[in-house]
């Protein structure tokens, strides 16, 4: 069966399609992406602009497109922190709908953190214990851990890099100053998430997911042996807060010419890169390692179980 999940998120309208099967992983087949940065669209009351509107309405007719042509059996279509969070969010969720011709789900932070965390426990397995999970997006940050499929805890706070760029590293490159607001920033607001997580037991594996972790990683880690040859990438938090300095002093239309940063990502790789380093120190983590899977598989590997497979 042909399966496609639309993410429409905070940086991106990301369209996975997948081959699913009974008793099997899912084998993603095709990825069509288009870069929105909805966070620069947002007005001075929180409104998503016209602009903004018709450009995510492009991006989403373009992947319905893709979907047709792949020959999506069922289209699972997601919203994230962005549209949720905008001023007009219901009545852009009316127009999303409209276009594509069905429902969309509207996933609430505890949500994104549920579907990354069981795709992330599926991707390593019952062996890995306890896991703590990092995930950030274009609008907000995701914490889960636990020992199960589902989290025991599972947090969403405002930290996303691109809600973090515009409203904390304003200028290109934004220099030392700006930087150190955003680390105070995010340490204040990671301070009592930081006291509810500390109270679950150690992490045998803390993780990371999301393409701003892997782009990090790519950057300031470094890989090693994984089982069945799969190389794993990891990411210290000593190498990451190395980095934040030399990536506020570049600026972005230099960053993609570093090892890993793409250049749909080199806008809001510092704040992501911050945010990131704050939430180790804050939770005590001296490094993590990065998962390739992540909200949109968690997506699918739910629709799958709701099936009965």
């Amino acid at each position: 069966m042909r399966l496609g999940v639309l993410d429409i998120g905070s940086n991106t309208v990301h369209l996975l399609v997948a081959n699913a099967q009974p008793g099997g992983r899912p084998l993603a087949a095709t990825s069509e992406k288009s870069t929105l940065r909805l966070m620069r669209y947002l007005d001075d009351d929180g409104a998503i602009s016209k602009d903004g509107v018709k450009a995510l309405l492009k991006a989403v007719r373009k992947a319905k497109k893709v979907a047709a042509k792949e020959g999506v059996v069922e289209l699972l279509a997601t919203a994230t922190s962005a549209v949720r969070e905008a001023v007009n969010g219901p009545e852009v969720i009316a127009q999303i709908e409209e276009t594509l011709g069905q429902s969309l789900q509207v996933l609430g932070g505890s949500d994104e953190a549920r579907f990354t965390f069981l795709a992330v426990r599926r991707w390593f397995g019952w062996s890995a214990g306890q896991i703590l999970l990092f995930d950030i997006g274009g609008g907000s940050l995701e914490v889960a851990g636990g020992s199960e499929e589902l989290p025991q805890l599972a947090e969403s706070v405002q930290l996303g890099a691109g809600r973090m760029t515009i409203g904390y590293l304003p200028d290109d490159p934004p220099g030392d100053a700006d930087v150190e607001r955003l680390a105070f920033h995010a340490e204040e607001v990671l301070a009592p998430l930081a006291a509810r997580f500390s109270r679950l037991p150690r992490p045998d594996h803390v993780v990371g997911s999301s393409k701003t972790i892997r782009s990090l990683a790519r950057l300031a880690g470094y890989k090693r042996p994984g089982w069945s040859g799969i190389e794993r990438w990891m990411l210290p938090r000593a190498a990451l807060g190395a980095w934040i300095p030399v990536l506020a002093r570049i600026p972005a239309s230099a960053r993609q010419e570093l090892p890993g940063i793409t250049a749909d990502r080199t806008f809001q790789i510092t704040a992501g890169a911050v945010v990131l380093h704050e939430a180790m120190k804050a939770l005590d983590i001296e490094e993590l390692e990065v998962s390739p899977w992540a909200l949109r598989e968690g997506v699918l590997l739910r629709y799958i179980e709701d099936m009965g497979w």
